[in-house]
């Protein structure tokens, strides 16, 4: 009996002891370099607002050092790296500042500055960047820590949700008593609320103010509250000022491909009515160096000028052989290509640069947009007006970077048209009202109204579908999608388009009267729709003419936009100017 009783107790005792032992908090410390990741005496994380950062931070010489990548992604996208050259490049809207590797001497335009250590370094292929020298340019406090190495950044401002500590507790890896101490609270303590995990009760996500991340008790912390939080120091951000004209602009631009075709601007402006800008295409980038082929006339400016046009003259990478990364990714390349536009600008009395880069690389936007920054910089000390022609917004367009345009930049223009293009798979409209609606959303979305000028066609494509044979369809591969005719197009101006139409039977005025023709008002499209057939095949277009731009045009004032623009002049019926006055007028 007794050595029952004994049992018993003995088990009572053991079960107690598993209950104690099962919910008693662990007293465990969390190793800190393994929590931070931290592989090397000299490495630092970092820690951006609640976010802690894949990527190290390091110690040079008694300095703190953030990763570049870091840097960009994180804290300000104006910084730019050179690595072919070596060098660290800000824009400013007046001046370029500009570090080398391995000194603390900088430039800021003509003015040499010194920093308290070399404001880059490089270990191999990542380059690292002072993070004071970041800071003078970037709005943002930091604190470091020892033991481990470590940084807190903080750049958002406002009101945050917080909790104070009511009794010393600690802040542990998990939700859980037995999850590893991360730091120890005490009472009085101020604790960052992050958002909590579902499924996670009697404990609360936060961040320390010297960047632990972990879990509370909740039975140790207040009610969330909100407290403001202002940064250290007055910070001026820099204003990008730009150009903006007082009235609404009505650009068109004029394809110049050999210098004789300049001796057409009097025949060319003389058709138009209610232009306020006429864009040439003047430059080109010629070779891998950064020099420009040129076109310009001073006789072309003056007439123009004369018929109280602008000139705003067009720089494209169209020509064959020539690399626009290689161009672009050199800043002494840049350098060279924007010294000789804006000499151009200056010796032909230009009122404005276009910038006109097509079929850019994912690898190239960074330098084009590095580029376009630049070249702001210029246009502004000199007052002219610099645009940007852009595709519709889509992914594969977004290294275009329209929102910093939209900063630098005097004017982002949309290319509202090629929705259907020669290469496309299937035939249709080059410009439907969809399509231009949606490019004008997506591009207010990253840049002001008032600085987003839409262009429109001049020209429509005639699609010529033609029917495959039964030997064609039989070769074809049956995992291919079916396509049962061969397409091609061409692109046709107003009167030519007319034309084509007219011979087979097809007027907007008398309608189809040949058989088989078709013309209706696409009322989706805000276009005629237009089809017939031809020595067996089928011909489609969607029509550009006066009531399909009007509908375009009316986009300027329900958008707010800055204007319209058009490709390209020659292309056009005369009363196409009337149509377009009522809106830009």
């Amino acid at each position: 009996m007794a050595a029952g009783l004994f049992i018993l107790a003995v088990l009572g005792v053991v079960a107690v002891v598993g209950l104690v032992s099962r919910y008693s908090l662990s007293d465990e410390k969390a190793d800190l370099n393994s929590y931070f990741n931290l592989t090397e005496a000299d490495e630092v994380a970092i820690i951006i607002e609640n976010e802690r950062l894949e990527n190290k931070g390091k110690i040079f010489d008694g300095a703190l050092y953030l990763d570049f990548e870091t840097v960009q992604d994180y804290l300000n996208t104006r910084f730019y790296w050179d690595s072919n050259e070596n060098l660290l490049l800000y824009a400013l809207p007046d001046r370029l500042v500009e570090a080398t590797v391995g000194t603390s001497e900088y430039s800021v335009g003509n003015e040499k500055r010194t920093a308290g250590c070399n404001v880059v370094k490089t270990q191999g292929e990542q380059t690292y960047v002072s993070i004071d020298f970041v800071r003078e340019y970037t709005d943002f406090d930091y604190t470091y820590y020892e033991e481990p190495n470590r940084v807190q950044i903080v750049n958002v401002w406002g009101e945050k949700e917080v909790v104070d500590v009511r009794g010393d507790d600690a802040v542990r890896v998990q939700a859980g008593v037995k999850s590893p101490i991360l730091t120890e609270v005490a009472q009085g303590d101020v604790l960052t609320v992050l958002e909590t995990e579902e499924g996670i009760e009697d404990w609360t996500k936060v961040r320390t103010s010297d960047g632990f991340i972990g879990y509370v008790r909740n039975k140790r912390i207040g009610d969330v509250r909100t407290q403001t939080v202002a940064s250290e120091r007055e910070f001026e951000e820099p204003v990008y000022t730009n150009i903006s004209k007082d009235y609404t602009i009505n650009l068109s631009w004029h394809n110049v491909t050999v210098a004789e075709a300049n001796d057409t601007v009097l025949s060319t402006i003389a058709s138009t009515k209610g232009l306020t800008t006429i864009a040439p295409t003047w430059f080109r980038i010629s070779d891998s160096s950064g020099n420009i082929s040129s076109l310009a006339s001073s006789d072309y400016v003056n007439y123009a000028h004369q018929n109280n046009l602008e000139v705003w003259a067009v720089v494209d990478n169209f020509a064959e052989g020539v690399d626009t990364y290689e161009v672009l990714s050199y800043t002494s390349k840049r350098e060279n290509l924007i010294n000789q536009l804006i000499a151009q600008a200056i010796q032909y009395d230009l009122d404005g640069i276009n910038v006109d880069f097509e079929q850019l690389s994912v690898e190239t936007g960074v330098h084009f947009i590095q580029f376009i920054r630049e070249l702001s910089i210029m246009c502004r000390l000199n007052s002219i007006v610099l645009s940007v022609d852009n595709y519709v917004p889509e992914a594969y367009s977004e290294h275009y970077f329209r929102e910093e345009q939209g900063i630098v930049a005097d004017y982002v223009i949309i290319m509202g048209y090629d929705e259907h293009y020669a290469g496309s798979a299937e035939s249709g409209s080059v410009a439907s009202m969809p399509f231009v609606r949606e490019g004008i959303e997506k591009t207010l979305e990253e840049v002001p109204s008032e600085k987003v000028i839409n262009a429109v066609p001049f020209y429509s494509r005639l699609w010529q579908e033609t029917p495959k044979t039964e030997e064609e369809l039989a070769e074809e591969d049956p995992n291919s999608e079916y396509i049962p005719y061969h397409l091609s197009s061409e692109a046709l101006g107003m009167d030519a388009m007319e034309e084509r139409l007219a011979a087979n039977g097809i007027t907007i005025s008398g309608g189809a009267t040949a058989e088989g023709a078709i013309l209706e008002w696409d009322d989706t499209c805000k276009q005629y729709y237009a089809e017939f057939q031809n020595g067996g095949s089928t011909y489609k277009a969607w029509l550009e003419e006066e009531r399909s731009i009007e509908e375009k045009a009316k986009l300027i004032d329900e958008y707010g936009l800055a204007g319209i623009a058009s490709w390209r002049l020659g292309l056009e019926r005369s009363t196409i100017w009337d149509v377009i006055l009522k809106y830009v007028n």
